[in-house]
């Protein structure tokens, strides 16, 4: 599998990563052995980087993820695990709500280092100046003990990432929902700042939170009713043409060089071999013109998110 450098980290990593969030039946019930086969199988196809954190599941996607890299599999593997976020509206970004989390996840991960460790969804936190100074000095501390090699933060607001980025020495950080079919932003506006700083981004829900499937975002998207009109029409195009939204979306995503990873959250080996597929296969370029030309209309939309005002 394609490798790409991770900014001043100097890690290779697998253009394709594998999310943990649907370990921690966020999008409905998956079992240990099933994350354990797909973890396993992504890892034989060329996947070195798994990401994972402890709001997911409250803790059960790094539980199964630790249970699926015992033995020979851990050695094969970048881990990367956010802190902070503990459940869907509980945030701890001090110092020592952050270290306790941190031990926390190393031992459901069954390890005593991660490669990446992250902020978690930063733009929840009410005071922004403490996650860039305190959160962010636990995070140094951290790194020195070797309880990771590498820190960052997470957020969707591109406009707080950039803050976090250039108020920070951070190795990586995660962008999410910014950079698909419909939305480049993060292309424009994220990479010349991380580029300048040497720091890598890492791009997750390529899919825009469901808006780009056949079955379209969860109730609780929070996006505008536009955004989801926009992306069904999409969808529907697609079928018409016997080809699926999601499929393309994913094939976007991988061509997009500037980006060294896309997250991908598979649950099951059959929808990692879609993802897999997904990274050699042609991409029909009519389809895909025709597919911009439906979703122009809500091109580079985004959404209020957390506490971010900007």
């Amino acid at each position: 599998m394609e490798q790409r450098t991770l900014g001043k980290t100097g890690l290779r990593v697998s253009v394709l990563g594998q999310g943990g969030a649907a370990f921690g039946q966020q999008f409905g019930p998956v079992s240990a052995q099933e994350a354990a086969d797909t973890v396993h199988a992504a890892i034989d196809a060329g996947v070195n980087l798994v990401d994972t954190a402890a709001y997911y599941g409250k803790g059960t996607a790094e539980e199964f993820l630790g249970k699926a890299l015992e033995g020979k599999w851990r050695d094969r593997v970048n881990i990367c695990t956010k802190a902070c976020r503990l459940d869907n509206a509980v945030f701890d970004f001090t110092p020592a709500g952050t270290r306790a989390c941190v031990e926390a996840s190393l031992k459901r991960l069954r390890t005593d280092r991660v490669e990446i460790l992250l902020a978690h969804d930063i733009e929840f936190a009410d005071d922004y100046e403490y996650v860039f100074n305190e959160t962010y000095r636990v995070l140094q501390d951290l790194k020195e003990e070797g309880k990771t090699r590498f820190i960052g933060m997470s957020c969707y607001p591109l406009g707080l990432l950039k803050q976090a980025i250039t108020r920070c020495d951070l190795d990586v950080v995660i962008s999410y929902a910014h950079c698909n079919l419909f939305n480049t932003r993060l292309l424009a506006e994220l990479m010349p700042v991380a580029a300048a700083r040497g720091v890598g981004v890492m791009n997750a829900s390529p899919l825009a939170m469901g808006l780009l499937t056949n079955q379209g975002p969860q109730p609780w998207f929070p996006g505008q009713p536009e955004i989801v009109a926009a992306c069904k029409r999409a969808a529907d195009l697609c079928r018409s043409r016997g080809a699926d939204i999601s499929f393309l979306g994913m094939q976007f995503a991988y061509a997009q060089q500037q980006i060294p990873c896309t997250l991908t959250g598979a649950a099951r080996k059959s929808e990692l071999e879609t993802n897999l597929r997904a990274i050699t296969a042609p991409v029909d370029q009519q389809l895909l013109a025709d597919v911009m030309k439906e979703l122009d209309p809500v091109r580079d939309w985004t959404w209020a998110c957390g506490n971010w005002k900007g």
